[in-house]
């Protein structure tokens, strides 16, 4: 049963900033202060709007005070819940309940005070200041600090942790200085216009540094860090069990609860098949699923005690890319024919029930530098066979595969079982006879996510559809820049694409030195538009990130960082 509601949180005072140390080199004219709460109001606002929630109870119901939510996930269960380690999606949408960042990001794309309060920036973009909250403990009573920022980096860049997407995002870090217990001072080594939005995201959030030492195999249980949850225990391939940090006090600016959250803890469940989480929630006995299903989407209803709650990944789109690193998709002209003998749009409409808007840009819709050209993307197999036919592709085997040099024109396309849900499959499928119908014979193969990772580290395909979330734009760089085709110490290379164009490599440099939005925001379109132009990638729709939620439940929202639910406003109603 839950317990009497106590009295509500009180706000605490803001407190005056430190002085600040007069610094080396001189500081543009940019200081990043706490929000009005005026301002904080119409975020949150705009925040509960673009998450599909709305502020106050379905039918008037009152909000109660403890139970435990029952989460079930049917994402790939985390090896490690240390989200330095790796750095997948998975691991971010555990980290969020017990893990916290630096800065986040409000309903407007903006980055907005977390556990920094404010920071300033440098001239020349290669030193950053930051200060701190003063008043926050690890939940194992350990100070966070400017010490623990400096620890964490450290940790992300540890050839040893085995980081992918935290190293690739604090790559430019050279060294951070503590300069007082709420002072932390970052010098990069190159300017990194995307450095707020990097120290954003789950895989770069703050842990303890006493956690950390404990070793990576313990670490990787039970991380410890500042959030509203605590990591209790972890039964494999079956639970994760948080409770409530009593403690809590550090919410980012934007949140619409101060103080501890309502609920006594939350059940982390791994149900792997779609269908069985589904008939989960509809019978109580879950509360909140993600990965839904786009027919369980369009099913849901308050009437039917279910809320959808719509969450498109930042960064990159969801697309079908070529590796242009090897035969056949080393020619632009097979590229293009792929792109022009398959019919995107029919399968989205026939197997999304309008869950799923066709993208056209490398960057997922909520990105406003994201750039589109439909133009590009117009289906016309005629063209498409005369590509191939320009390309060499003339002769045909007995099954109608087009043959060059006695070798076939095969397209492997490994897909990871816990990424794509079973519409998305389909859909593969369903280009995969289009192109066959001019001669491609692509071969899909479903594969867990260990061996879909080990498939690509092979270079064992030609075609691909991996989903890479980053805030801001700057994830053109992580996934086309040619430095990507390095693996990162995990052993992830993110330019599965091989793209290696010295164009576009120049103008990913610029816009990460430039300071300038509107420089910036030109440079990443012309990007865009290159990769658009020579046909690197199919792009499908925005990474699909939806959550169903029982109408018992309030509170719950999408982070505006990387679309994770955050359950510190969270109650039951009823």
């Amino acid at each position: 049963m839950p317990r009497p509601a106590r009295p509500a949180e009180q706000r605490r005072p803001a407190r005056p900033s430190p002085p600040r140390s007069l610094q080396k080199e001189p500081f543009a004219d940019v200081r990043f202060p706490r929000p009005t709460r005026l301002a904080l109001a119409a975020s949150v606002a705009g925040a509960l709007l673009l998450a599909g929630c709305a502020p106050a109870a379905p039918g008037g119901g009152e909000a109660s005070e403890g139970g435990t939510l029952v989460y079930a996930s049917g994402d790939a269960e985390p090896t490690c819940l240390d989200p330095h380690v790796g750095g997948n999606f998975p691991q971010a949408l555990a980290a969020t309940q017990f893990l916290e960042s630096l800065v986040s990001r409000d309903a407007s794309g903006q980055i907005i005070p977390w556990l920094a309060e404010e920071w300033q920036v440098s001239l020349d973009g290669l030193t950053w200041d930051f200060t701190l909250k003063d008043d926050v403990e690890f939940t194992d009573g350990t100070p966070f600090d400017a010490a623990a920022v400096k620890a964490n980096v450290e940790h992300v860049q540890d050839p040893e942790t085995g980081s992918s997407t935290g190293w690739l995002a604090l790559a430019k870090i050279a060294e951070v200085e503590v300069v007082a217990p709420d002072h932390a001072r970052f010098h990069l080594s190159a300017p990194d216009s995307a450095l707020l939005e990097s120290l954003s995201q789950p895989w770069t959030a703050i842990e303890s540094p006493a956690g950390i030492e404990r070793g990576t195999d313990e670490n990787c249980l039970a991380p410890i860090g500042t959030g509203p949850f605590i990591v209790k225990d972890w039964v494999k391939q079956d639970r994760i069990s948080f409770v409530r940090n009593d403690d809590y006090n550090s919410p980012p600016a934007d949140a619409e609860h101060d103080g501890p959250t309502a609920l006594d803890g939350i059940e982390w469940r791994f149900i792997a098949d779609p269908a069985t989480r589904y008939a989960a929630l509809q019978s109580g006995d879950v509360d909140v699923i993600d990965n839904a299903q786009p027919d369980a989407i369009a099913a849901a209803s308050e009437e039917r005690g279910i809320t959808h709650l719509d969450a498109p990944r930042p960064g990159a789109s969801n697309r079908i890319e070529f590796n242009s690193a090897q035969a056949p998709f080393d020619d632009v002209r097979v590229r293009e024919a792929f792109v022009r003998a398959v019919d995107v749009d029919a399968g989205i409409e026939g197997l999304f029930f309008d869950t799923a808007p066709r993208s056209f840009s490398p960057l997922s819709s909520v990105e406003p530098t994201s750039f589109s050209d439909p133009s590009l993307f117009t289906v016309d197999p005629d063209e498409a066979n005369r590509l191939l036919d320009e390309a060499g592709w003339t002769e045909r085997d007995s099954d109608g595969t087009r043959m060059k040099d006695g070798a076939r024109l095969t397209a492997r396309f490994p897909v990871s079982t816990n990424q794509s849900v079973a519409a998305e499959q389909s859909l593969f499928e369903q280009l995969a006879k289009g192109a066959a119908d001019v001669g491609f014979d692509v071969q899909i193969t479903l594969l867990d996510l260990s061996s879909w990772y080990g498939a690509l580290a092979a270079h064992e395909y030609e075609l691909v559809s991996a989903p890479y979330t980053k805030v801001g734009p700057d994830v053109l760089r992580i996934v086309y820049h040619s430095a990507s085709t390095v693996p990162a110490p995990s052993g992830y290379f993110a330019n599965l694409a091989q793209v290696k164009d010295p164009e576009i490599d120049a103008a990913l440099d610029a816009a990460s030195a430039s300071q300038d939005e509107a420089e910036r925001a030109d440079l990443y379109k012309q990007v865009q538009q290159r990769l658009l132009e020579q046909f690197h990638l199919l792009p499908i729709y925005d990474q699909q990130n939806h959550f169903l939620i029982s109408t018992k439940v309030e509170g719950v929202r999408a982070m505006p960082t990387v679309s994770t639910p955050t359950f510190l406003a969270a109650h039951f109603v009823g």
